[in-house]
């Protein structure tokens, strides 16, 4: 969550004529995050979180609002979409696509202990079951064919090793797509910043705008590969077998699943690895931003390597 697009009082108060959300009090940025402008938004009739969709097209917003209607009303704990007066959940803010959720109560965590990282791997099984029967699909639009069109945009500003390492890689992966596993949606982007905690609970998935059809081993890599992340770029063993415990206590894995997960691991990280490069490579313009360090998943994939 980033602010790339300023929003002022009398804009924010206009918007609000589309809600039943009482009087404007007050609108404040958050700083972290990637893609998105966020803010939180304060009326009279409590706390919201705002976004102004920096990529997204409207005709993409229902997939992603109604997924979270979906996922919180069949027992995941994330924000619930806020419907305008006239039913509607997406909205337009000074030209740009627009929504409010609900503000959720909770924090997230730079350093888990292994009963969060359980009761996380917990909740994001209990998310792959309850998106089973959510009737939209959407195909992954940063997996294989995207990493291949990244490379290719990355190679001039790569040094040689780099460059070799990410397209030995995808190759690698090009030959192990883990199709053949059991899919269905996925939240694409489970990393500690996304997961609000009460104590050892789970108080809330949020972000789920890189949501999408996927593998679930992918997915369940993806969180891992940040969860048990150490400081230089390890996976913590503790914190890793938490996370698989709490999953496998809701879904249990298949053999294939398991064969798979060493890749999935890898997979993981040059999901990111990439994205964090052109993130660093060819930053987007914004009042305020965060740029996460793109090496970070390249050393975590050496050692997976």
């Amino acid at each position: 969550m980033s602010v790339y697009t300023s929003v002022s009082d009398d804009e924010m108060r206009q918007f609000l004529t589309d809600y039943d959300l009482g009087d404007f009090i007050s609108l404040q940025g958050i700083a972290q995050g990637i893609t998105n402008s966020n803010y939180f938004l304060t009326t009279t009739a409590g706390r919201f979180v705002l976004t102004v969709f920096e990529v997204l097209k409207q005709k993409e917003l229902p997939f992603f609002l109604m997924l979270k209607q979906h996922l919180s009303k069949n027992g995941v704990a994330c924000p619930a979409p806020i419907a305008r007066k006239d039913g509607r959940f997406d909205s337009v803010l000074v030209g740009k696509p627009a929504c409010l959720v609900t503000c959720l109560k909770g924090s997230d965590t730079s350093w888990p202990t292994e009963n969060q990282c359980f009761h996380t791997g917990a909740m994001l099984a209990k998310m792959h079951l309850a998106g089973q029967d959510f009737p939209l699909k959407m195909n992954n639009p940063r997996y294989t064919q995207w990493w291949h069109d990244a490379s290719i945009k990355l190679r001039p500003v790569l040094d040689g090793e780099d460059a070799d390492l990410l397209q030995s890689e995808i190759l690698f992966l090009d030959n192990n797509s883990g199709d053949h596993l059991p899919s269905g949606i996925i939240h694409a982007d489970l990393f500690k910043d996304n997961v609000l905690l009460d104590g050892d609970q789970v108080a809330g998935f949020i972000d789920f705008y890189y949501a999408c059809n996927g593998n679930f081993m992918y997915d369940l890599a993806i969180a891992v590969n940040d969860w048990a992340r150490t400081a230089d770029n390890k996976l913590n063993t503790g914190l890793e077998t938490a996370f698989l415990a709490g999953y496998e206590n809701i879904r249990p894995l298949s053999e294939a699943e398991r064969s798979y997960y060493p890749i999935a691991k890898r997979a993981g990280c040059i999901r990111f690895w990439v994205s964090r490069l052109l993130d660093f490579h060819f930053p987007q313009e914004g009042e305020m931003t965060f740029i996460k360090d793109p090496n970070a998943f390249r050393d975590l994939l050496l050692s997976f390597r």
